[in-house]
């Protein structure tokens, strides 16, 4: 991705394919590492945006006297270090807290402290915590009830049975092909309707397509239920995502700096599914928050239980999916979920994993070859390994 393309897409210029040459090389995976690093740092510059904004004074993080400098990495039989998970696995940044107490933090790839860095699909994550904010604040009764009663264009639509907890667990049965690579997967047409900047678009796409399957019955990852979600927050609100997430989370966690997400459009919905923008840090005070429960400075924000439940594996047709509400489950090195691990996570290696029992979290931002595959040391057996580390 060049800067020509990246500066015409920014200026809104009309030489044809301009944005969509850079989009597409970027969840094609056919960057080099140097534009794939400039892809992710300047992801602002790509589509229209909403600022999430940060707030008042920045909260500090307590670092440790003495900071992590290596550790066994223990992966598929081999033992590697922390040196070799940084490099191998093109890590441009990497946080580690304990009790809230930063116990590693490392920026490389020319990235620092004050770099905003693209979420892909951790932002799944961060919109379906909106839900649950808003069944706190009463916008939302239940997420038994049906989306239709908050969003009715969807009567009529192979969405109309479904429930809300059947969107955030994936198991629509809708079908979506979310392959990256397949420039005829429904992930790609939406890419494309993202490009094109026409509001209301994505979702109109998303509706149209057809029942495989009874809801709650088959899990199938799909990025078009993440729009779901961002149309469904948007409609129970009356706020513009950004400025929910902003008001009821973002500014009052003493954040850094302010945070971005891409828009459909100028002045349309979030792509509620991808395209967050924020620091190593900033990511880091929002596990924080999910590991404390949901709350600021004693003030219920999430419903109680609620970031339990986000986290846990389901059980859907039969089989159990480590997968909760768009965050996913950890099991640990020996299949055990004793310590309610789990992690917002996206294409290219970026990551937010949380250990409940351990008072954990760790924030893994990257810039691999691929979107998936490209990983030489597993990320959950890094996990796994820090958490036995400090166990």
């Amino acid at each position: 991705m060049s800067d020509v393309l990246i500066d015409q897409a920014a200026r809104g210029e009309t030489r044809p394919g301009a944005a969509q040459a850079s989009a597409i090389d970027l969840y094609a995976g056919t960057l080099m590492p140097d534009e794939m690093v400039q892809a992710f740092a300047s992801a602002e510059r790509l589509f229209a945006t909403r600022p999430i904004a940060r707030g008042g004074a920045v909260r500090p993080i307590a670092r440790a006297a003495t900071m992590i400098e290596d550790l066994p990495v223990r992966a598929e039989g081999q033992v590697y270090d922390l040196y070799d998970y940084v490099s191998r696995n093109r890590v441009a940044g990497l946080a580690i807290l304990k009790g809230g107490v930063l116990l590693a933090e490392h920026y490389d790839l020319g990235i620092d402290a004050g770099t905003r860095w693209l979420s892909m699909s951790m932002a799944k994550s961060v919109a379906t915590t909106l839900v649950g904010a808003a069944i706190q604040d009463g916008h939302i009764g239940s997420v038994d009830d049906p989306l239709t009663r908050y969003l009715p264009a969807l009567a009529g639509t192979a969405y109309e049975p479904v429930s809300i907890r059947a969107l955030m667990q994936m198991s629509s049965g809708v079908d979506w092909d979310d392959t990256h690579t397949d420039p005829q997967s429904h992930r790609r047409r939406m890419l494309d309707l993202q490009v094109a900047q026409r509001e209301g678009a994505i979702l109109d796409y998303v509706a149209s397509c057809t029942r495989i399957a009874p809801p709650g019955t088959r899990w199938n990852y799909s990025t078009g239920e993440t729009h779901v979600v961002g149309a469904l927050v948007r409609a129970a609100t009356g706020r513009w995502l950004s400025d929910y997430l902003s008001e009821r989370i973002w500014s009052r966690l003493g954040m850094e700096a302010d945070a971005h997400w891409w828009l459909e459009a100028p002045g349309g919905l979030e792509v509620a599914g991808s395209g967050m923008s924020a620091t190593l840090r900033d990511y880091a005070r929002f596990g924080l928050f999910m590991l404390g429960g949901g709350t600021i400075d004693g003030e219920r924000v999430l419903p109680e239980g609620w970031t339990a439940e986000a986290g846990a594996p389901r059980m859907i047709g039969g089989s159990l999916v480590d997968y909760g509400y768009m965050w996913w489950a950890v099991p640990s090195r020996d299949g055990s979920r004793a310590d309610g691990a789990y992690s917002a996570r996206g294409i290219f290696g970026q990551y937010i994993y949380l250990n409940p029992a351990l008072d954990l979290a760790i924030v893994v931002l990257s810039a691999r070859s691929k979107p998936k595959g490209a990983e030489a040391i597993l990320d959950n057996a890094f996990f796994n390994s820090v958490a036995e580390a400090l166990r």
